[in-house]
């Protein structure tokens, strides 16, 4: 199973963007999902994460309150809005899936067998 993110692009400080990320097979349908991102020159870190059934959706302290992820359960597509971006935004953003639902104290690992191929989100004026 392939994950397809799409959305990245350039986008001035203040401004939104919005990413996407579905299943190559329409049949794959995971129960936790994930964004995380990589900067260059630093190591992969976690952005948010979302889990079927459990109301609670989880972000990281950098980009709480200004990122919203989200999942299309009918198509399996997952999303990340992203508001008021700083250039500290700025990073190759992967999608992430594992079919069985992660235990909380895993959804901001790495711990998910599926990724996307990444998608560059440039935050500059």
């Amino acid at each position: 199973v392939q994950l397809q993110a799409s959305g990245g692009g350039v986008v001035q400080p203040g401004g939104s963007l919005r990413l996407s990320c579905a299943p190559s097979a329409p049949t794959f349908s995971p129960d936790s999902m994930a964004w995380f991102r990589q900067a260059a020159g630093k190591e992969r870190e976690f952005v948010a994460a979302i889990r079927r059934s459990d109301p609670n959706r989880y972000y990281a302290d950098s980009v709480k309150g200004r990122f919203t992820i989200a999942k299309d359960n009918a198509n399996n597509t997952l999303y990340l809005q992203m508001n008021s971006v700083k250039p500290e935004d700025t990073a190759v953003y992967y999608c992430a899936a594992n079919g069985n639902r992660l235990v909380l104290s895993a959804v901001r690992t790495l711990r998910y067998p599926y990724w996307g191929q990444g998608t560059l989100v440039t935050v500059s004026s």
